[in-house]
């Protein structure tokens, strides 16, 4: 089986689709699109990816791309561990766990709605920040009080971290960029450092990759 990623080391949903090939202990070859510096528009990567975003996977020449896809779609073609469970009522579950992250709190933050607030609405730097930290605040809220409800044992759905515990890591690593204590969050917190303790997780955080080095 032949996987290629294409990502950027500070994309949130890059982040999450590496977690997810290391779990399943897939090889990949990750190809660098700088979404900083406007690389997912030019005209050979729009061929990739129609929508001009990352992450996309490429797999055996046949593409997908949105992260929560493409890792319910790892769990189709290599089922074990599984990422998603299987009965009915968990996998409801462990979906919307993930998408407080990938629908509802990171699509907010992310460089294009950045840009679109300075150019359409003036926003300066200081304003676009407290922006993103708002909304990453928002997501770890959401996600303490539904790990009071229903406590981690020891991951979000049992002995194993899946597609949820993949999600919450990713909101702390929002948090990180923009500064937020998570002393607020001590449920949240804890599944996280579990999370991080792991190398499959430690390894993917974009302070990690070769592309954190250089623009740092």
């Amino acid at each position: 089986m032949s996987i290629q990623l294409y990502g950027f080391w500070r994309s949130n949903a890059a982040f999450r689709v590496r977690v997810a090939l290391a779990l399943k202990k897939l090889p990949f070859e990750e190809i660098e699109i700088d979404i900083l510096s406007g690389h997912q528009f030019d005209a050979a990567y729009a061929e990739v990816n129609a929508e001009r975003v990352v992450p996309t996977l490429v797999q055996d020449d046949h593409r997908v791309f949105q992260s929560l896809a493409i890792m319910e779609y790892l769990d189709d073609i290599h089922p074990e561990p599984r990422l998603m469970p299987v009965e009915a009522r968990e996998k409801a579950y462990a979906r919307s766990l993930a998408l407080v992250a990938v629908a509802d709190a990171h699509p907010l933050i992310v460089p294009r709605v950045r840009k679109h607030l300075g150019q359409a609405f003036g926003a300066d730097a200081s304003a676009i920040e407290a922006w993103c930290r708002h909304w990453t605040t928002e997501g770890l809220a959401t996600y303490e009080r539904l790990l009071t409800r229903r406590p981690p044992t020891p991951f979000a759905l049992g002995e194993t971290p899946g597609i949820a515990d993949i999600c919450i890591a990713g909101q702390i690593v929002l948090a990180e960029f923009n500064k937020i204590d998570l002393s607020a969050f001590p449920a949240v917190a804890a599944l996280g450092k579990r999370c991080f303790d792991m190398r499959e997780f430690a390894q993917a955080h974009p302070s990690r990759q070769p592309g954190y080095s250089t623009a740092h």
